[in-house]
């Protein structure tokens, strides 16, 4: 799990890649092939506690001692695909955000003393020298969807169950939630890709280089890493509980984002600035409520 999930647990958001089974060599492929199998798979909550239970120590254990052997796991058209938790890894790329300039200096130090840092910093280079290929199957952000994640998705996407609703009650395609609010979506690789790509095109096309296309390109690279047929999900995460439910049934940021690009490539430029508008206005409010009392 990210340090920055982890400290401000729970308003955090996900975007994630299920990979079939075919794409991973073995033995790690009979290894989840077995795990899929399993009646007892963790879920997103499960994962939660287990970070947080690494925050207890002091200091505390921002990067596990030994990778996580757990992910999530979907069946799309019978298809077994897998997210794998990779909470070591992840753990690294947050640290590295963390010392990028994320905190202040003070707090940091409070956080994770110097000594630390520099010896999780060592294990990590270590780590790479004999994992150089190695990357994230999961991607978290705090306080916000970036908006750059929306494009790769459609507003028919959309899976939305309200809270406090028994698991038995919903309907056969809606998320299980045990009575917590959901809110995601889920597309094929291939329409990721596709999306991303035209939405990189506009944008080219109507404005300079800036850090949305630079944004946009990093993701690219980002998909290009997994099978095909992968599925990617992003998912609200903690961040429902950050949004009263009116604000989460109306919520419709992937059909703004979608109407800005495609308002982009008609060059009609009030319509995009309205559609960001709108996007930027839900999101900066839900921003706002981190430094509310």
């Amino acid at each position: 799990m990210s340090v920055p999930s982890s400290v401000l647990v729970p308003y955090a958001s996900y975007l994630r890649v299920y990979e079939p089974l075919a794409a991973f060599p073995e033995p790690e492929r009979g290894h989840w092939a077995r795990y899929a199998r399993r009646t007892d798979i963790p879920g997103v909550q499960d994962e939660l506690r287990r970070s947080l239970a690494d925050l207890v120590p002091v200091p505390p254990v921002p990067v596990p001692v030994h990778e996580s052997g757990d992910a999530f796991v979907a069946t799309v058209d019978g298809t077994v695909l897998v997210c794998p938790w990779r909470t070591r890894l992840r753990g690294w790329l947050a640290l590295g955000e963390l010392t990028g300039g994320t905190l202040p200096a003070q707090v940091l130090d409070a956080m994770l003393p110097p000594v630390v840092r520099e010896q999780l910093a060592a294990d990590h280079e270590r780590w790479l020298a004999r994992n150089p290929d190695a990357r994230p199957w999961i991607r978290s952000a705090v306080w916000r969807v970036p908006l750059r994640w929306f494009v790769l998705f459609s507003d028919e996407e959309r899976e939305y169950v309200p809270g406090e609703r028994a698991p038995g009650k919903r309907a056969p395609e809606e998320p299980a939630s045990g009575g917590e609010p959901v809110l995601r979506y889920r597309t094929p690789m291939v329409q990721a890709r596709r999306r991303l790509a035209r939405a990189l095109k506009a944008l080219r096309e109507a404005i300079d280089e800036g850090p949305m296309t630079e944004g946009l390109v990093e993701v690219g690279r980002w998909l290009e890493e997994f099978h095909p047929r992968a599925l990617v999900e992003l998912d609200y995460g903690g961040l429902v509980h950050a949004l009263d439910a009116e604000a989460l049934a109306g919520d419709r940021s992937a059909a703004d984002v979608a109407e800005g690009i495609e308002a982009l490539r008609a060059g009609d430029g009030e319509r995009a600035s309205e559609a960001y508008g709108r996007f930027a206005a839900r999101w900066r409010a839900v921003r706002n409520l981190q430094f509310a009392n």
